[in-house]
């Protein structure tokens, strides 16, 4: 069962289509358990043949094997320390970009810890925290008659759940893992993010990454 806190927003909902289309089980949370089944439901119809429920944040932590955390960075540490209980012993996947928005131009914001990777693991010692998804464009995620192109850099210092990550990642059509080394280099993914939404103002498109020569 993969869980997405905070999954009402664009990136949850896109990630949580994506891969309840290629078979998984899915939860959406929310603190709001109605909008969580109300994005469950919208889901639903795109995925048809899918098994995608909402719920409240807690519950959904509770069901998850794999929890992803999509929520916005000011959002994410309240979160991830009221159900530091429930996600002991998880794979938690962050999903979080740190950004913020003068005139419409993103930019990146420091992170004391290093990246919001680095400190959801700081926050969450019990559990395996991976970096993941940061670069992927909501958009794309939920348009399932679109193909997805690019890569997917993934970060940790758990090797054997990076490596779980990056088979999910190979779930989702024409997407491919990377690694990306120990947790320290997320900050570099999600600083990418910023860059991206920039050059994606300037060429009006939804662009992604590709690493070529590995």
């Amino acid at each position: 069962m993969l869980a997405f806190l905070g999954g009402t927003g664009p990136e949850g909902r896109g990630l949580a289509l994506r891969f309840a289309l290629a078979g998984e089980e899915v939860t959406i949370g929310s603190r709001d358990p109605d909008r969580a089944r109300e994005a469950a439901q919208v889901l639903q119809k795109l995925a048809p043949q899918a098994s995608i429920r909402g719920d409240e944040n807690r519950e959904a932590a509770k069901r998850g094997d794999v929890v992803f955390v999509t929520v916005p960075y000011e959002a994410q540490k309240p979160l991830v320390t009221q159900l530091e209980d429930e996600l002991a012993g998880k794979l938690v996947i962050n999903v979080v970009a740190p950004l913020a928005f003068e005139k419409g131009r993103p930019r990146a914001v420091p992170v004391e810890e290093g990246s919001a990777a680095m400190q959801s693991q700081s926050l969450l010692p019990r559990s395996k925290v991976v970096a993941a998804f940061q670069n992927l464009s909501a958009t794309e995620l939920l348009a399932p008659d679109r193909a997805m192109e690019g890569d997917v850099v993934v970060c940790s210092d758990h090797q054997e759940a990076k490596e779980r990550v990056m088979a999910l990642v190979g779930l989702i059509k024409n997407l491919r893992g990377v690694d990306g080394g120990g947790l320290e280099n997320a900050r570099y993914v999600e600083q990418l993010t910023a860059l991206l939404l920039s050059i994606n103002r300037i060429y009006k498109a939804h662009s992604s990454i590709r690493i070529v020569g590995v």
